[in-house]
């Protein structure tokens, strides 16, 4: 087998492989031979059919069997004796496929690119800290008892913070527009969900009132046919309700898996939730800013084939996060929605990878039960996810991943030029741009109105 490669790009190769025709032909013949034993046709008996009739009936198929299976192992062979590592399938095309002579292709293909990490010196990275104040404990405990709250009919007028139960019927120019009707539509005045002065208009109204609103859509909404237009929306009232926030109680504890200590213990477990989002958050936000960097400092081409396995990926993430419930198929989700991302994907780990073998940097069965443990402290069975995550190899193969990724990390910041800074625990868990595609579609009804 003769073997010729040649780099067309960095990271593409064009290997073209001359095959010898006896290993093909020999193949052909053991496989003519065998179906001679065994082939079935009318006016011989099995067995004695002639090998100019099985040639006739069965060889090119046979052939093309042959030959596709020469180009696999050839191929694979070549790599190896090469020392070539390619990032994704091949693409072959035939030179020379004539009976009797030599088998000549190319494989096309790519390589996973060299990369140089440097300029880790050159990273500037924030590493913040955060504590739970008290009044960050009140308030959230606030948020837990507005989550557990109950809804009660209130005779008098709709407030801040109540809840209403309307039709409305919205115009513009005097004419009824997509998305602008609902029924039964629940509202909670104050939230922000619908456009500007719709909820503050339902203040002062009581269950049977009707009400015209006079709005503006905003210059900046979503829908073009709308933006800054004027509209009428035809306001009536079903029900007013007030919320009645859970009571501060036991029962209310034991909801959140505290059934000991009271008050005093609740608070304390919600500090602990508290401080360990906090400090997640953060941990993300230093990723992702190491993340953004390496890729600033190290520019490489990134295989397509990697990008486009990334982008699968992505796409049947999608459809289970918005369940898809088999009605969308991952594959009719566009490639381009998630191209970027991929690629940053890809980048992230080939530099992760790079740093890895070029520290000698190794996940101990130690940091990876430390890791473990910690991962546990958030679950309300402790014990079980540790046992399950220690005796699940693929489990744990994740979390080990995850320990790599955080040495990785640490190795970039003894090299980066770090600053400390005390955020609140608001600053600490404060959302920044998603790196992914689109959000979720917005509901059917409301959705001309609202704000989402």
């Amino acid at each position: 087998m003769q073997i010729s490669v040649e780099s067309t790009s960095p990271i593409e190769r064009r290997m073209t492989i001359d095959v010898p025709s006896a290993t093909v032909e020999s193949e052909v013949n053991k496989r003519l031979q065998k179906a001679a034993g065994s082939a079935k046709i009318n006016g011989f008996r099995p067995g004695k059919v002639p090998m100019s009739v099985i040639r006739g009936r069965f060889e090119p198929s046979v052939r093309q069997e042959v030959v596709g299976e020469v180009m696999r192992d050839s191929y694979i062979a070549a790599l190896q004796k090469e020392s070539i590592n390619p990032a994704g399938h091949p693409k072959f095309e035939p030179l020379n496929l004539k009976s009797g002579e030599d088998l000549k292709f190319v494989a096309i293909f790519e390589v996973y690119p060299e990369i140089e990490i440097t300029n880790l010196d050159k990273i500037s990275l924030v590493r913040e800290s955060t504590d739970v104040s008290d009044a960050d404990i009140d308030t959230m405990i606030e948020t837990l008892r507005k989550q557990s709250a109950n809804w009660e009919t209130k005779t008098g007028p709709a407030e801040d913070g109540d809840r209403v139960i309307i039709d409305y019927k919205g115009m513009v120019d005097g004419e009824a527009f997509e998305g602008g009707t609902a029924e039964k539509q629940e509202i909670i005045i104050g939230a922000k969900r619908m456009i500007p002065g719709f909820e503050e208009g339902l203040i002062g109204l009581s269950a049977g009132d009707e009400k015209t609103l006079e709005l503006q859509f905003p210059e900046a909404y979503h829908a073009e046919n709308l933006k800054g237009k004027a509209a009428q929306f035809e306001v009536k009232v079903h029900t007013v309700e007030s919320q009645q926030l859970a009571e501060i109680n036991d029962e209310f504890f034991a909801q959140y898996g505290v059934s000991e200590g009271g008050e005093e213990a609740f608070r304390a477990e919600v500090k602990r939730n508290m401080q360990r989002e906090g400090e997640q958050a953060i941990e993300n936000r230093l990723k992702n800013s190491i993340v953004h960097q390496l890729i600033e400092h190290n520019e490489f081409a990134v295989p397509g084939a990697l990008v486009n396995q990334e982008i699968d990926r992505l796409r049947e993430d999608a459809v289970q996060r918005f369940g898809g419930g088999g009605q969308i198929q991952a594959s009719q989700l566009p490639a381009e929605l998630f191209k970027d991302q991929a690629e940053k994907r890809v980048k992230t780990g080939l530099i992760f990878a790079q740093i890895v073998k070029d520290q000698g940097i190794k996940a101990t069965d130690d940091l990876v039960d430390e890791k473990i443990t910690n991962m546990a402290a958030s679950y309300q069975e402790p014990e079980e996810f540790i046992k399950y995550y220690k005796s699940n190899a693929e489990q744990r193969g994740q979390v080990e991943s995850v320990v790599m990724e955080d040495l990785v990390v640490k190795h970039i910041m003894d090299n980066a030029k770090v600053e400390d800074a005390q955020v609140s625990y608001q600053e600490a868990i404060r959302k920044e741009e998603p790196a992914g595609p689109a959000a979720a579609p917005a509901d059917s009804q409301a959705e001309a109105v609202s704000e989402d």
